[in-house]
């Protein structure tokens, strides 16, 4: 369940309890006949897969919270459970103000169109109206450095290139939270000089960000508060000198 403006204090995020459960089928179906064969003799069969279990946690207003550990730990999940993509097996999150999710590259996107149209597409995904975008457009692009290829399809762009355009549309303007799953990673590192630069000027305004990183070196640098995500659980959070030595260290 999430519940929205009812937190208490300065906080931006409030996770209660968090868990997330999928069925995974325990057999391989290679075809679609098979799969609907074997349902309707009731002989397909699931096991639980425990992604999340027990998430509780408090993120301030203006913190830049960094999330760790290894693939499968569970961070992608709990970032789509906090922007409101997925809902929890159980649990409770509630959220402040208006959410910017950058988590998967080339989400609210259309690969068929142009990057000039997916400006404005990816403009009205975040809830951004048309008149704005208009008003926002020559700011993205310079920010993005795609002038040469805004009639381009971006079915042609690299994964960097998409990150430029999805970063530049998400931070046009400050949201209250902004989140981040590994976008930094890809690009040159010109182009994370500035995406690190705006998170900064937006940190100074009071934005909540959640950055999701393989790079203990960049949440060391942006970050101010770290949790440690190990199989689905909370193994540690805290101070980002602490959280980040013991990390690198286990």
């Amino acid at each position: 369940m999430k519940l929205g403006d009812e937190l208490e204090n300065d906080n931006a995020i409030e996770l209660c309890d968090i868990g997330m459960h999928f069925n995974m089928p325990n057999e391989k179906v290679e075809h679609l006949k098979d799969y609907v064969i074997k349902m309707a003799k009731r002989q397909l069969f699931y096991n639980n897969f425990v992604a999340l279990d027990g998430i509780s946690l408090d993120i301030k207003q203006g913190d830049v919270f960094g999330i760790v550990g290894l693939n499968g730990s569970g961070k992608s999940t709990l970032l789509k459970i906090i922007s409101g993509i997925m809902a929890p097996t159980y649990g409770t999150v509630r959220t402040k103000g208006i959410i910017a999710p950058l988590i998967e590259l080339g989400a609210g996107f259309d690969m068929e169109l142009t990057a000039r149209e997916n400006i404005f597409l990816n403009g009205s995904v975040l809830g951004f109206s048309k008149e704005m975008m208009m008003e926002c457009f020559d700011d993205i692009v310079e920010f993005s450095e795609m002038e040469n290829f805004l009639d381009s399809p971006m079915k042609n762009y690299s994964s960097g290139m998409v990150a430029r355009v999805g970063f530049a549309v998400a931070t046009v303007v400050r949201p209250d939270i902004l989140i981040v799953d590994e976008i930094l990673a890809v690009g040159d590192f010109q182009f994370q000089k500035k995406c690190e630069e705006r998170i900064s000027y937006m940190m100074s305004g009071g934005t909540t960000v959640i950055i999701v990183s393989h790079s203990i070196e960049q949440i060391e640098r942006l970050c101010n508060r770290v949790m440690w995500l190990e199989k689905g659980k909370v193994y540690m959070v805290g101070d980002v000198d602490e959280v980040c030595l013991t990390y690198k260290n286990s």
